[in-house]
């Protein structure tokens, strides 16, 4: 949004779709981030999967009527960008999809398939990784779609680090964790696993837990507050800028997000990726990021390697340098 106030020609209509509608995981990132409210809110809200895109498409289709836009822009894996890109297909709209061709090769992830499916059918597909382009041209879709461009969620921690001094010490002796993909916190013996191994590591470092909302129904509804020992902190989802300035100065992250794979990458961090895949090698292959399943003892294991010094250090990854928007809108305006 900030790199296309550059360019005369564009005009963007932001639009919220609600799927993600807690006020902790929506309102405050726009406030965080300076960025307009949006044009267009749908407030769809929660629901399954099926009717969340259902109520998606249906009133987005609305919106498309009405506004008959040049291209739709999308973005990563949630069920908003494949709903949008459905909807726009169907009335032959333009689309472009940012952060295209990330793979994690587990078709029983949701995001894996918003995934494929969205980029199938992009008519302008941004990666943020070399791999990207590689998965994206085994999958058919044609080299003069496919742009490498580097990746926006960097150019916004890269603007944000200088504010809350992200760049820092790390002198604090805590590990942050963040949890809540289906895999791990719907599954009562998966994330008991999980939360015995978070018990043991707390034994050696404090652990800060921003729960999200998801995770805090899932530990409500399983009864596990209770395996939750004194030393791990349970606590209230987090603005962005809180939440980068506690983590950037942690000694190690535990998560399962996407994103937080690549920003530890950047501030060079140790991650441990709380899964047995991920769409995001490059912070495995250049990065600090170190895969380690739901197993307890590995998770263990990696935790401590971290605690007692040993941990990978970043490589420099191609356009991750703050610059992807730019390279983006420039593309589009050309487009």
């Amino acid at each position: 949004m900030r790199a296309m106030g550059s360019y005369p020609g564009i005009e963007p209509v932001l639009v919220h779709t609600g799927q993600h509608y807690d006020d902790e995981m929506s309102r405050v990132f726009f406030h965080d981030l300076n960025m307009p409210d949006p044009d267009i809110y749908l407030k769809v809200g929660s629901g399954s999967r099926t009717v969340q895109i259902a109520r998606i498409m249906e009133k987005f289709e609305k919106v498309l009527l009405k506004e008959r836009p040049d291209m739709v822009i999308v973005f990563g894996d949630v069920n908003s960008a494949l709903a949008c890109a459905l909807t726009s297909s169907a009335l032959n709209v333009k689309i472009a999809h940012v952060e295209a061709g990330l793979r994690s090769f587990d078709r029983s992830m949701p995001e894996e398939i918003n995934r494929v499916l969205t980029d199938q059918i992009s008519d302008l597909l941004f990666t943020t990784c070399e791999d990207a382009e590689d998965n994206l041209l085994r999958e058919g879709v044609s080299e003069d779609k496919i742009f490498f461009v580097g990746n926006v969620m960097i150019d916004t921690l890269m603007r944000y680090m200088d504010k809350v001094n992200a760049k820092g010490a790390r002198d604090q002796n805590y590990a942050v964790l963040t949890l809540h993909r289906p895999s791990n916190v719907d599954h009562e013996d998966t994330f008991k696993g999980i939360i015995k191994a978070l018990n043991k590591i707390a034994d050696h470092v404090p652990i800060y837990f921003p729960v999200h909302p998801r995770t805090k129904k899932q530990i409500a509804q399983l009864k596990l507050e209770k395996y939750f020992q004194t030393n791990i902190k349970l606590m209230d989802p987090m603005g962005y800028l809180d939440f980068l300035k506690m983590y950037s100065r942690a000694k190690f992250i535990l998560t399962d997000s996407g994103g937080l794979q690549e920003e530890t990458t950047i501030l060079d961090i140790p991650c441990l990726t709380i899964r047995n895949n991920t769409e995001r090698p490059v912070t495995i292959d250049r990065g600090t990021n170190v895969l380690v399943g739901t197993e307890e003892k590995c998770i263990i294991k990696e935790a401590m390697n971290i605690i007692n010094g040993k941990q990978k250090k970043q490589k420099d990854i191609k356009y991750w340098d703050g610059n992807a928007s730019e390279r983006i809108v420039k593309i589009l305006s050309e487009a």
